[in-house]
């Protein structure tokens, strides 16, 4: 099995990993460097970020690899790690080499982009989000809200939302797909924000699933 780490400029690759083939990349928007880095391999391991991770499942994803293993070392706080109960430090490195994949429900959204932590979409300028979002056909909020929160879900039916809020309890709900559509949206996935306002957009759960490198129940 090819086993390849890939990680940004200016993170430090653990000393077990040093020994595989690896790419360092100047950002998670270089689609070539990873499309040719994980041509032939059979195993991924990001020493990243979410957004490194997110943007190396969705370039698996629109070349058709997701049968491609996928391991993730975080190099600080992430919430694809907590999304999908991931250790960190010495056991990621050890889970990375060592650990077996599991196939999780795969998150995009309709421009074909992957979310592997969460998605916020909030108002221009501070403002609030109005308009209306539904998860499947529950409606998740219509008029003024301070935003929504979308994250994958390490079980079926693969996708939860929620709104934000100072609400002691957030109340969550769980399906195949959300739809959102308001006057004027903000989103930013895994950290990074989509370059222009929108008014319409659709997560779900992709037709095939990916694979994860992570500790069995």
């Amino acid at each position: 099995m090819t086993t390849v780490v890939l990680t940004l400029q200016g993170s430090t690759v653990p000393a077990p990993l040093r020994q595989l083939p690896g790419i360092t990349l100047e950002s998670p928007a270089a689609r070539s460097g990873i499309d040719s880095a994980t041509e032939q391999a059979r195993r991924v391991i990001v020493v990243g970020d979410d957004a490194l991770l997110a943007a190396i499942v969705t370039r698996l994803m629109r070349k058709d690899r997701l049968h491609v293993d996928v391991a993730l070392v975080p190099t600080g706080s992430s919430r694809a790690a907590r999304n999908y109960r991931l250790p960190g430090g010495r056991t990621a490195v050890r889970l990375a080499l060592e650990g077996s994949a599991q196939p999780f429900p795969l998150i995009r959204d309709d421009t074909g982009t992957v979310i592997v932590g969460s998605a916020i979409m909030r108002g221009t300028g501070g403002e609030e989000l109005f308009g209306e979002a539904y998860v499947d056909d529950e409606r998740l909020f219509r008029g003024p809200a301070r935003g929504i929160e979308i994250r994958p879900s390490h079980r079926l039916p693969g996708v939860r939302a929620t709104m934000l809020g100072r609400m002691p309890r957030r109340r969550w709900l769980q399906g195949r797909a959300i739809q959102t559509g308001a006057r004027e949206i903000v989103l930013t996935r895994d950290g990074v924000d989509h370059p222009r306002v929108i008014t319409r957009s659709t997560f779900y759960r992709h037709t095939e699933n990916w694979r994860l490198v992570c500790v069995r129940d």
